[in-house]
């Protein structure tokens, strides 16, 4: 059944599978115009036709490669120009699993190409457009990976942690005002992510793995919620709002003119 399409248009990075694809069919139900961004133009043609086809959405294609600069760039400059895009979402990301020494140099340099560099420039273009309009959603996704380097997944993790700190600075930055920014940390998710990464999703605890259909929906109530973090699984958000009690009160204690006490360093008589 096809709808008005009267919110603008969201443009959706690693549109073509998983969380992107399921975020462009929520937002197309949400009446909103698509811009999908992938490598895979085939898949995301695949899932235009269906869109258009289901919700009436103007559906366009748009393949890139995020780790190639001359794409990246062309995105940023779509970005930057085009003044129907309303919402971001910067999904697009890959995983590394196994063990910091067991990474070689290419493999980190990828990772941290398409989930750093390639999320910052695209949040830095959104960010621009958004403020000097007045207007905009951009909405970041990490990992509950971010919280816990116990998990491991030391790159990955590292990338993912810097995707929350990104979301959170800008909105000190340019939060409010008709902007409006989201980080979402997925837990374990039933996705391609898996496979691509070399892990075996049949080992995945089914206890603790999400639907991704489940997630995207939980991930846009938070944002109708105004959530600034929205963490799916997270049963209790009292024990978010702790943590960053947590936090901030450290921060007065963060830098001081000399060294704790603890640490037994002679502080000059005049200083």
């Amino acid at each position: 059944m096809t709808q008005a399409h009267s919110h603008g248009t969201a443009l959706v990075t690693g549109a073509s599978a998983g969380i992107g694809a399921t975020y462009a069919d929520r937002l197309a139900k949400r009446g909103h115009d698509l811009i999908l961004v992938a490598r895979d133009a085939a898949r995301l043609e695949e899932l235009a036709t269906r869109l258009r086809a289901e919700t009436g959405a103007d559906v366009e294609v748009f393949r890139a490669d995020l780790t190639d600069p001359a794409d990246l760039a062309r995105l940023e400059d779509r970005l930057a120009h085009d003044s129907a895009i309303d919402l971001v979402v910067n999904n697009a990301g890959a995983a590394l699993f196994g063990g910091f020494l067991e990474h070689g140099p290419e493999q980190i340099e990828n990772l941290v190409r398409l989930n750093i560099v390639a999320v910052a420039r695209l949040a830095n273009a959104a960010a621009k457009a958004f403020n000097a309009r007045g207007r905009g959603t951009l909405i970041n996704v990490g990992s509950v990976v971010a919280l816990l380097p116990e998990y491991r997944s030391v790159v990955y993790g590292a990338t993912k942690a810097f995707v929350l700190y990104l979301t959170q600075g800008l909105n000190e930055e340019i939060g409010g005002a008709g902007v409006k920014l989201q980080a979402v940390l997925p837990g374990a998710t039933r996705t391609e992510i898996w496979e691509r990464s070399g892990r075996d999703p049949a080992a995945l605890d089914p206890a603790r793995t999400m639907d991704v259909d489940e997630l995207v929906d939980a991930a846009l109530a938070g944002l109708d919620k105004g959530e600034l973090v929205t963490i799916p699984s997270l049963l209790d958000p009292a024990e978010w709002d702790a943590f960053q009690a947590a936090r901030l009160k450290m921060a007065p204690n963060l830098s001081n003119a000399h060294p704790a006490d603890r640490y037994g360093v002679r502080v000059p008589i005049d200083a």
